[in-house]
Order: structure tokens, then sequence, then C-alpha cells
């Protein structure tokens, strides 16, 4: 399996942190070159590759952590998403889609694509920090219409140190955790940790 994050801003930055710390090899990639990221991405760790926009698409689970406005660009570089997990870590602060949670936006956008909205509730100095406090860890919540990708992307959490509590369906779930303009789900910043069995 293949990682990568598009959008190397706080959010990006604190992903990237997340795969360092457990030695997971991931790509980054932003509008930006890949020379312009390569200083950042070195100082996170050797597991963090800094490659093209194009070259970052090919992994088989992308992470979006761009600002949200700017995933429409993303999804116009590949005609199709098919065989691809898109983790949704956008908020639509200032970009207000029309009644419909930004997360279902973003998929209709990445046709084909399996996409899991996630790892979008907590500010950047939480999520690049450690999620395991004193051997509880750090609560990331998941939504999607699609129960074998939520299932691989709460793999992946766990694998990041992360405990992954579903909230359902994108329409049910994911408005839990939807942000745009004054519209916050109740569950946006909450800092939540969780005893793993």
């Amino acid at each position: 399996m293949s990682y990568a994050i598009v959008g190397f801003g706080k959010i990006g930055q604190a992903l990237a942190r997340a795969f360092a710390r457990k030695n997971i090899e991931v790509t980054v990639a932003s509008r930006r070159p890949p020379e312009a990221l390569a200083p950042q991405a070195r100082a996170i760790g050797p597991e963090v590759v800094a490659k093209s926009l194009r070259e970052a698409l090919e992994a088989d689970t992308i992470f979006l952590a761009m600002p949200f406005g700017e995933h429409r660009e993303v999804a116009r570089a590949l005609p199709s998403w098919k065989g691809k997990t898109i983790i949704d870590a956008t908020n639509a602060f200032g970009d207000e889609p029309d009644s419909f949670p930004s997360s279902a936006i973003v998929a209709k956008a990445f046709t084909g694509a399996r996409l899991v909205k996630g790892f979008n509730h907590l500010i950047a100095a939480k999520l690049a920090a450690d999620p395991v406090v004193e051997g509880v860890h750090r609560v990331v919540f998941l939504s999607g219409d699609d129960e074998d990708a939520i299932a691989a992307v709460a793999a992946l959490a766990k694998q990041l140190g992360f405990a992954p509590v579903k909230l359902g369906k994108l329409n049910e779930g994911g408005a839990l955790v939807h942000a745009r303009g004054r519209t916050w789900g109740p569950l946006i910043f909450q800092d939540l940790f969780k005893k793993e069995q």
C-alpha cells in the first residue's frame, strides 16, 4: 500500500509527522515544485518524500490536506480515480458549499474513488503530536459510504497510533465533523482519547 499527502501546509506536515513517527513512507506534494518542499520533508524524516503532484497521485491512498477550494484542481489531474482511496481532511471554512456536506462535494469531484472523511477535526498541533498519551490514543473520526474503505483507513489510523472511531455514512456521521462557515459539527476540535483494547 502506498500513501501520499496532497497539501503541505500545517495539516499536511502534521500528517507527515505521523507517518515519520512510525517509519512509514509517504509522498508529499502541493502546487509548489517538489524541490521547494524537499527541505521541510527531509527535516520531518527520511520517510517523507517530496514529489510532483502527478507522481503523488500514483499512490493507493491519498490524503487531501489542502484548502477545500483547491480539491477541484487536484480532482482534474486524473481522468478516473477508480481503485484509489481519498481521505478528505479538508474543511470548508469560508468556502461555502450549498446545503451539502463538503465531503459529498469532494466525493463527487473524485470520480470512482472511495472517499473517507477523516483527520479533519483536530488542529494541526494536536494532529502532529504523538497520539499516544499515558497509554491512551487520540481519537480520529472517520465517515464514508464505503465500509471497506473505512475499514482500511481505520487500520491505517491504528498503525499511525490513533484510535479510529467510525461515525457512519457521510450524510450521517460526516455531519458531526463537518465545518463550514458558521456551521460546525459538534465534534469539530474535540480532542478525545480512547483506551485501545
